[in-house]
């Protein structure tokens, strides 16, 4: 079809046009296009009738650019180009929902995958594996798929699983961890992770315990969908929202929203890659929204002589595939109101145009460095149904907040009720045994409503403590493991999962962590420290943000004396933030025993004075 609608055209010149072209017969103006018969022409130099662009829309064509790849539709003359974006936005009704791609040919092994079996289609054969309790006769594609369902294979555990819980924006109950709690001293060791993106992750069952795991969690609201693989990963929030007077409004219902969209929806199943997505209304910089996909940060615009409160959009951020890449502006500013189905649009344009062939290239920051923001920006206005709005100013402040401590929350100016406080407590390196999940389920119970909130830096809040009560919940025997006050190096310090049960990571983690911390603690007991933040990655995955970390360890392998020894590469002075900065290479190959002697020097001195603390 292409050669021949391309010979209808006058001959050229040099390579150009000798006069410009128009079809002999103009396509149907964009308001009738809608009432047209299918077979009815809409593109006249390609001959590309309504029925043709009809199936391509339903194939996964959102755009005009994409379109005319596979069509040709639009890519002559132009003068229907107008008509085929009416098509566009009656394909787009559904705008919550948009119809999947067609899977694209694709020599990587995950993208075949994909195309063989929605990840989500799995469900029946993990039953299946259940019933019998033959992990052993699990495939490679079965373990990966399982994957959309939050359960993984740990090779490091033979015939035990690990699940990631979702929980939008970090937020939980006291209900739900006693449930946690529950599970994990039947079927797992007694302990849990909490992760950077505000998730518990519970280990050590078997494919055999699943049904009832997931049918206790589903009990008390909770699930693993989607959690893992080629998804829009847990949407991460501020962990005080709502709670904070330092917001400019409670951005977690847009984070509910936006989840609601992609959950059990396979138009966001087969993404190139994981998208991580944060939105805050936080103003204290506390969600490390430089390092995800796309993170929506609180912003504000004047319309009609009155502020509206919103967000400006950031994209691009990652860790990983080649290290800390800061997300970029993209000039674009939107209302809570309209945000989550805005986030679902560029997820969209990740999955239409993301790269695919590799998996460490298949990143929406990799796309940006091909195409561009300015690219992004036009795509998305292509696809949104009214004109973008410019960026506001980003209202956030330089340095990181951790929100660990006690806060008092925001009063409503009419609200009669007795002040109340938040308290943010240390879980150092997010490990928390099924002792300390009960115990902070019941201060979550005895001083608060029963809410609790997970962070970014793997630690915990419980909110809506009265003024009366906290001192009685500050002489809680718990608060000695968690504490609210921790030490300077103790309140910065995360890790990744570590060797123990991750087949990437180089070295544990989580011990190393505690071990240098708490010897780095003696060496500097009794002198003044400037905030700082110790973060630990078992490798350059970097799911630790040492880049975006004061001092960062990314683990490695060293020789020393003829042995293999665990070591790790030092960074310094990276941060997220509005002046973010990936971290500087200091030291290589440093073995985990001598780090305290190498780190002692710096967290005396660091951050360089002027600068802010990530």
């Amino acid at each position: 079809m292409g050669e021949t609608a391309r010979s209808r055209r006058p001959p050229a010149a040099n390579g150009k046009l000798l006069r410009p072209w128009q079809p002999e017969v103009l396509p149907p103006p964009p308001e009738q296009v809608g009432r047209l018969l299918d077979d009815a022409i809409v593109c006249m130099c390609h001959q590309i009738t309504k029925g043709q662009i009809i199936q391509a829309l339903q194939q996964g064509c959102r755009s005009l650019e994409v379109l005319g790849r596979c069509t040709g539709a639009g890519t002559g003359c132009g003068s229907c180009q107008a008509s085929l974006g009416a098509l566009l936005g009656e394909g787009r009704t559904d705008s919550a929902r948009p119809t999947s791609p067609k899977p694209q040919a694709c020599s990587n092994k995950i993208e075949v995958l994909k195309a063989a079996k929605d990840g989500l289609d799995c469900l029946d054969d993990i039953f299946r594996f259940a019933s019998t309790g033959t992990w052993q006769e699990l495939s490679e594609d079965d373990k990966q798929r399982f994957k959309w369902h939050g359960l993984f294979f740990r090779k490091q555990t033979p015939g035990h699983f690990m699940l990631r819980i979702r929980m939008t924006n970090g937020m939980t109950s006291a209900r739900q961890l006693r449930v946690i709690a529950d599970l994990s001293d039947e079927y797992g060791k007694g302990f849990c992770d909490i992760t950077t993106r505000q998730q518990i992750q519970m280990r050590w069952f078997t494919i055999a315990d699943v049904p009832d795991i997931w049918r206790r969690l589903e009990a008390v609201g909770l699930h693993s969908k989607q959690t893992g693989m080629d998804n829009v990963r847990n949407v991460c929030g501020c962990p005080a929202a709502g709670l904070t007077p330092h917001e400019l409004f409670d951005a977690s219902p847009v984070c509910r929203k936006f989840t609601e969209l992609i959950l059990d929806n396979k138009a966001f199943t087969n993404l190139p890659r994981k998208f991580n997505v944060t939105i805050t209304g936080c103003l204290q910089n506390c969600c490390h929204t430089e390092t995800q996909d796309l993170a929506l940060v609180p912003s504000y615009r004047e319309w009609e002589g009155r502020q509206v409160n919103g967000f400006n959009v950031l994209v691009g951020g990652k860790q990983g595939s080649g290290g800390y890449t800061p997300a970029q502006p993209l000039d674009v500013f939107v209302s809570p109101v309209d945000a989550a189905a805005l986030c679902a649009r560029i997820v969209e344009i990740f999955r239409d145009y993301g790269p695919r062939e590799s998996r460490t290239k298949a990143r929406m920051a990799f796309l940006l460095e091909e195409r561009g923001t300015a690219w992004l920006r036009a795509e998305l206005q292509a696809r949104w149904d009214k004109p973008l709005e410019l960026a506001g100013p980003d209202v956030r402040k330089k340095q990181h907040v951790d929100h660990l401590g006690i806060h008092p929350q925001k009063v409503s100016p009419h609200s009669e009720d007795p002040p109340r406080y938040y308290a943010g407590l240390l879980v150092p390196v997010g490990r928390i045994t099924t002792k300390q999940l009960r115990g902070v389920a019941d201060l979550a119970e005895r001083y608060g409503t029963g809410d609790v909130r997970l962070t970014v830096q793997q630690n915990l809040l419980i909110p809506n403590i009265p003024e009366d009560r906290l001192g009685a919940f500050m002489d809680e025997p718990l608060l000695k493991e968690l504490s609210y006050d921790p030490s300077p190096i103790m309140r910065g310090l995360v890790a990744c999962t570590g060797i123990d049960y991750c087949h990437m990571a180089l070295i544990e983690t989580k011990e190393w962590a505690i071990r240098v911390a708490r010897e780095l603690e003696q060496r500097t007991a009794g002198k003044p420290l400037l905030p700082l933040s110790i973060h630990w990655s078992g490798c350059s995955a970097g799911c630790g943000l040492h880049q975006a970390a004061t001092i960062g360890l990314q683990g490695c392998r060293t020789r020393v004396d003829g042995r293999i020894v665990e070591a790790a590469h030092v960074f310094v002075n990276g941060r997220s933030g509005p002046e973010a900065r990936v971290g500087d290479d200091l030291l290589y190959d440093v073995p985990c025993t001598e780090l305290a002697d190498a780190l002692a020097p710096l967290v005396k001195h660091l951050p360089r004075p002027g600068s802010a603390a990530p």
